[in-house]
């Protein structure tokens, strides 16, 4: 009986750790804000806020980080309910995202930056990961916070 508990113990604590995503350095530069003066009126021309909108399936179980890569350089991670600015120019960007489930999930998406792009919403699914093109805050953007290089 000791011996189960012993085994069950050991699993649960690999499984649980087993989630944890590194961070990775970011070489791109922040565009510093305060959280109460991020307004949508104040992004586009270049000026892209990123968030990670992950659900609370993947908060609860700790797979919700994400590795970010834009135009092949890190991006950095990004957690549940943060967001960066940053400055893209005008045209095409790829886009590589990780998150840990069980597996590694990768995932590229290519998106095409306007004057108009204001916010791209980032968030693991269950078998890869979503990226779009909202252009509008997320519900509760108050409760979000500015990700900090790592």
């Amino acid at each position: 009986m000791k011996n189960i508990r012993i085994i069950i113990t050991s699993f649960s604590f690999i499984l649980l750790t087993s989630c944890a995503l590194k961070p990775i350095t970011s070489e791109y530069t922040f565009i510093k804000t305060n959280i109460e003066n991020v307004e949508l009126n104040d992004l586009g021309n270049g000026n892209v806020l990123i968030y990670n909108g992950a659900n609370i399936l993947h908060k609860m179980d700790n797979t919700a980080r994400l590795n970010i890569w834009l135009d092949q350089k890190p991006l950095g991670q990004i957690r549940p309910s943060e967001y960066v600015i940053i400055n893209l120019k005008k045209g095409k960007h790829h886009f590589k995202v990780l998150h840990i489930d069980v597996v590694n999930m990768r995932s590229e998406h290519e998106i095409e930056i306007d004057n108009k792009t204001k916010i791209i919403k980032i968030k693991p699914t269950i078998t890869s990961n979503k990226l779009e093109m909202t252009n509008e805050l997320p519900k509760n953007f108050d409760k979000f916070k500015y990700a900090e290089k790592r």
